[in-house]
């Protein structure tokens, strides 16, 4: 299937549709999630045409998952949780609902799971820029 350079995420790197951003570098991004699971919901996505994990070209492997584990360690000091729930969905017979590869990042914990529906309703973008500095001050 060839890749649908019109989707959302598109956009975003392409700056034509605004995002919440929290980190960036040369290979990846990571924003708000709109429609967030929990409070802090981040997703990372690279800066390169690929609509699942079996696309990304091996070349951006690391840069993913170093943004991962930055953004991560941010969420966890930002929520004061040590619980962050990640997940990559790969198609959409597994529920990924826009064709580019992303990579999401719940700050959660087992005994206060507290997970909304994916992708269910829309957040307030005010709520969500306020936990974007939140996380950017945590940042290393």
């Amino acid at each position: 299937m060839a890749y649908d350079n019109q989707n959302i995420f598109a956009k975003i790197l392409r700056e034509e549709i605004p995002c919440i951003k929290v980190y960036e570098d040369e290979l990846t991004l990571a924003f708000m999630d709109i429609m967030p699971q929990a409070d802090g919901h981040t997703l990372v996505i690279p800066k390169v045409e690929a609509e699942t994990l079996f696309e990304l070209p091996a070349t951006h492997y690391e840069a993913c998952f170093t943004t991962m584990q930055k953004v991560g360690n941010a969420l966890k000091k930002a929520f004061s949780t040590e619980g962050i729930m990640m997940f990559q969905l790969s198609g959409s017979d597994a529920g990924q609902t826009v064709p580019h590869l992303h990579f999401h990042l719940v700050p959660t914990s087992i005994h206060t799971l507290r997970t909304r529906k994916h992708a269910a309703e829309m957040a307030d973008q005010a709520v969500l820029q306020g936990f974007a500095e939140r996380i950017i001050a945590a940042l290393d």
